[in-house]
């Protein structure tokens, strides 16, 4: 494992190339895309298959939010945003950074693998080695693509639900900014700023924002709740791309998010808060070979994540210190076998480290020394996307993942996508998943070293029409997606004699472990519609249908559904542009019911919310905007005895130079 079986992979690679140029440097002409997509360009988006292609040639369901989509939602947060997307649902304990978690197809949330700018975003130190959303606003963000379905060829561990890919901007003018400022209910402000230009060769942009709010309880007030839990966030992004020559870019990339949060315990009010801080960094090279026809793309990124809680009522405040940081070794290599033809394959090594330890309240018990632990994953993959015939594109990939401790896995997926002259569109895609214990599931004081790789494989069918020139747009999609050896984290009741309720080799009782449950599965609806601007008017609208069951034989629990997963959802949204300047608009989502544990004994109602948004532009540059969201104050929990937002009011003004 390590620097020698990445070399070896990558000779592997470079021969692969080195035979296909070969074969093909004959037929002249040909590009293959660049690694990076523009972020002002609808049809253009990267997650699918690592490189931007146009959206009529991903075989899998994906959701693309620009930048005008993104202002005219309004959302603060990238969670609220998604939220408004097929196929995904959020639990959240409390107000604006409480803990968040996100679920595409009801899969777990840990198996959403987040993307900023070519950076994946995962902390070793949380318990399923995801991505907390509460920190990750909206921010800088020009672009936000949803890829839905088992994405492990090309993204890796955790993709078994899906792809989150965050793009933030480059400047194509000299000088180029942009800024938004908003205030509202419960003490709540926003200001954000960036600012950017090209110049030369040189092309740098960075943006800051911050964010404060008095919150809500996170205890819900049906419960008692009164103490306001308030959230404050910091954070700074930047981008630079050098032009070294017309062959070879070097760029380098970062994001930096520091919070601060207060949170209750489930029984009661309390003081308690923690802290959280985010670094990611990127540094890359570009190397454009054959006349563009073959790039490369060597590249290095760094993700660290501090997080600390505290309660002021202790002798020892602090009760929680956690750190996890991973170092991502990465090379991408693209070919244009024709114009319409391209081979895709990419070596990666990934290690990660994570560090725990919870404090005890008295200062005359000393502190436990940190758990710690440490992984390494290596990965060789690759994808052919081929366009036999003018509207069909088709796709196949394979993967093989070395890890330190789990050993070896290849994973397969296979897709095609029928463009037809009448408007009509239809995919078809299948993919396998892969996703090793944790750090934290493995070796904290909740962990177990027996635990197996969670493993996946889905499959998707649908198809689209457009109407009325491109005006009107419907489609539908079916997904199946069957899981293995899913871990979950079980309780221990004061009287259990279960081994695995004690520490291991000691007669010390804990409060719970982390155990594989034998099978789930996941399947359902997803369809959705769009009216395109016609005569000021436009609507959207979309409905999930997932069925997400424990199918476990022998399980107590055998066809109940897993948590805090609704099997129903809905969105719709109708807006209209006046002929003065003033745009006006009404959201709706409905939720179904859920239950917030594996027993299904405690049920989560359904509800419904409503938005109302406006905007007033009042130059090309200059625009006014307002909402009002959970219009009639609706009460509701998306986790047990957790608040949520009651009717917000907030305006601002943002700006585009």
């Amino acid at each position: 494992m390590g620097c020698p079986f990445v070399l070896k992979q990558l000779s592997l690679f470079c021969l692969l190339l080195s035979s296909a140029t070969s074969a093909a440097l004959a037929d002249d002409g040909q590009e293959a895309p660049p690694p990076d997509p523009a972020t002002d360009a609808e049809a253009i988006l990267v997650t699918a298959t690592r490189l931007p292609l146009s959206l009529d040639r991903v075989p899998e369901s994906i959701t693309l939010l620009d930048k005008a989509a993104i202002d005219r939602n309004q959302d603060i947060g990238v969670s609220e945003l998604l939220l408004r997307t097929p196929g995904v649902s959020i639990h959240r304990n409390g107000g604006y950074g409480s803990s968040t978690s996100l679920r595409i197809r009801g899969a777990e949330s840990d198996q959403t693998v987040v993307v900023i700018d070519g950076v994946k975003l995962n902390d070793p130190s949380s318990t399923g080695g995801g991505f907390n959303f509460s920190n990750l606003l909206i921010g800088d963000a020009a672009r936000i693509e949803v890829l839905r379905g088992p994405q492990s060829i090309l993204w890796g561990s955790q993709a078994i639900g899906g792809v989150v890919n965050i793009v933030t901007p480059l400047p194509k003018a000299p000088l180029e900014g942009s800024f938004d400022l908003e205030a509202g209910s419960r003490e709540t402000a926003s200001a954000r700023a960036a600012l950017g230009g090209k110049q030369g060769r040189l092309t740098w942009r960075v943006g800051a924002q911050a964010f404060t709010t008095d919150g809500i309880s996170a205890f819900a007030s049906s419960f008692g709740g009164r103490e306001r839990d308030g959230y404050r966030n910091r954070n700074l992004s930047g981008r630079a791309e050098l032009e070294i020559s017309e062959t070879i870019s070097a760029d380098v990339r970062g994001y930096y998010s520091r919070g601060r949060n207060e949170f209750d315990a489930v029984g009661a009010d309390n003081p308690a808060y923690g802290t959280n801080r985010e670094f990611v960094g990127y540094a890359g090279l570009n190397v454009d070979m054959f006349d563009k026809r073959l790039r490369n793309r060597f590249a290095y990124g760094y993700t660290d994540t501090d997080r600390d809680n505290y309660d002021p009522r202790n002798q020892r405040t602090k009760t929680f210190d956690a750190a996890g940081r991973n170092q991502r070794f990465e090379y991408q290599g693209s070919f244009a076998i024709t114009e319409q033809d391209i081979l895709l394959v990419g070596v990666e090594n990934e290690r990660s480290r994570f560090r725990s330890v919870s404090p005890p309240a008295a200062l005359s018990t000393p502190v436990p020394a940190p758990v710690r632990g440490k992984s390494e994953i290596t990965g060789i993959y690759g994808q052919l996307s081929l366009q036999p015939v003018t509207g069909l594109t088709l796709n196949a990939g394979m993967r093989h993942d070395d890890h330190a401790r789990f050993g070896s896995k290849t994973l397969f997926s296979a897709g095609g996508i029928v463009n037809l002259p009448t408007g009509t569109r239809i995919r078809a895609s299948y993919g396998e998943g892969f996703k090793a214990p944790t750090l934290y599931q493995l070796y904290s004081e909740y962990g177990n070293d027996a635990l197996a790789p969670e493993r996946a494989h889905g499959w998707e069918a649908g198809a689209e029409q457009r109407l009325f020139g491109n005006k009107l747009q419907i489609g539908a999609v079916w997904f199946d997606r069957t899981s293995r050896d899913l871990i979950v984290y079980i309780g221990c009741a004061s009287s259990s004699n279960t081994p695995l309720c004690f520490q291991p080799g000691t007669s010390i009782r804990r409060l719970g472990y982390y155990q594989n449950v034998s099978r789930a599965k996941a399947r359902g609806l997803e369809a959705q519609a769009s009216l395109n601007p016609l005569a000021g008017l436009s609507i959207d609208a979309n409905y999930s249908w997932t069925i997400a069951e424990d199918r476990s034989p022998g399980s107590a629990n055998f066809g109940k559904w897993l948590p805090r997963r609704p099997r129903q959802q809905a969105n719709g949204s109708i807006s209209y542009a006046w002929p003065f300047g003033l745009t006006t608009g009404v959201a709706v989502r409905w939720s179904g019911h859920s239950y917030d544990n594996a027993s299904n004994s405690q049920r989560l109602d359904d509800y419904m919310l409503v938005d109302l948004r406006a905007e007033l532009a009042l130059s090309d540059q200059v625009r006014l905007f307002a909402r009002a969201e959970n219009l009639f104050d609706e009460g509701y929990m998306t986790a047990y005895r957790y608040g949520a937002l009651g009717r917000s009011i907030y305006a601002g003004v943002r700006g585009r130079f």
